[in-house]
């Protein structure tokens, strides 16, 4: 039961944290105007449900709006209107694996690693496909599962059939007719060398870009990581309950046996005080006596009683231990995911 405890728990609070990605409703009261680019007649959108949303009619389009507030949180309303001239953007299909009502529920990004309240503004639904301005995939978390939506696959252009060359023909090499195909002019006029330049310039940029997305993707494992830190954090701090607990219970039971023991000495001490030698006495009722001695009425001597003292300090103090490396656990792991919540 404690171990389905623990799970529950655990999953409970990673699903809290995976809802930073999800849109809970769509309540915003700003009214939006269409534009006679995407919606073909302009006038006020009307708004509609998720429901509505995932189906819709023939030749119409639904816009999801995202607002800022001046509470730092974002509201978000769902519109429909006739649609218009959608060729502007890149139809983005959403896999077969995934719910296009669940896509219309959550957030977009239109690269990975961005924070989640950096998703795009304007997201537009035809009931199959997905469109962003200016984007031509996108990313998104369904149920916390991160998933792609690529755009339509573009008609390859044909390609000429590959020359055939001679191993000892050098005029035949693939790096000196690539060179003569690109026509770089380097005594008279530069322009075809400069745009030349430029292409090359502008791929070094794109390059750099992916650069940049691939070390945003640290942004996003940084953000998961701190979700499993805060799920072991709460399961430590669980489980440091528990042994505290269990302390307390053998804690008691220590105190109860002590107070019996401090009785039955109080006793032997005062049956000892009659006698000449006293130590010898004491040392017989202490460690030799049986159940007949003091403690009448119960299986147990004096010696068995102090074992069990013994015992029961111990107990507590091996889940004393256990709850001080289960907070320590806590601790550590909690303040690791403030870090990673802040960074």
């Amino acid at each position: 039961m404690k171990r389905s405890f623990l799970l529950a728990l655990c999953l409970s609070a990673a699903a809290a944290f995976a809802g930073v990605y999800d849109i809970a409703d769509f309540s915003a009261k700003d009214a939006v105007m269409s534009d006679n680019q995407v919606f073909a007649s302009s006038g006020e959108l009307n708004t509609v449900s998720v429901d509505e949303a995932a189906a819709v009619p023939s030749g119409n389009v639904v816009l999801r709006q995202k607002f800022a507030q001046e509470s730092g949180l974002n509201a978000y309303q769902l519109y429909m209107g006739q649609a218009g001239d959608l060729s502007s953007m890149t139809a983005l299909s959403v896999p077969s694996t995934v719910s296009y009502k669940n896509v219309i529920k959550s957030k977009l990004y239109v690269r990975r690693g961005m924070k989640p309240g950096d998703d795009a503004d304007k997201v537009y639904f035809d009931g199959k496909f997905v469109y962003i301005p200016g984007a031509t995939s996108a990313i998104t978390f369904v149920n916390g599962i991160a998933t792609e939506l690529k755009g339509e696959a573009q008609a390859s252009a044909s390609t000429a059939p590959k020359q055939e060359c001679d191993e000892f023909d050098v005029s035949c090499d693939e790096d000196i007719i690539a060179a003569k195909n690109k026509n770089i002019d380097v005594s008279g006029d530069l322009n075809k060398s400069n745009s030349y330049a430029d292409s090359r310039d502008y791929s070094a940029s794109a390059a750099a870009q992916d650069v940049t997305d691939r070390f945003g993707i640290a942004d996003e494992v940084r953000f998961w990581s701190a979700v499993a830190l805060s799920a072991v954090a709460a399961g430590s701090a669980v489980m440091g309950v528990l042994q505290q607990m269990k302390s307390s219970e053998a804690n008691k039971a220590y105190k109860d046996l002590e107070k019996v023991a401090n009785a039955v000495d109080e006793k032997i001490k005062i049956a000892c005080s009659s006698f000449g030698d006293q130590a010898k006495c004491l040392d017989y009722y202490r460690n030799q006596a049986g159940p007949e001695g003091f403690l009448k009425n119960s299986d147990w001597s004096y010696v068995n009683l102090k074992a069990r003292m013994k015992v029961n300090k111990d107990t507590k103090d091996s889940y004393a231990m256990g709850r001080n490396i289960w907070f320590g656990v806590t601790a550590v792991s909690l303040t690791t995911a403030i870090v990673l919540f802040a960074w």
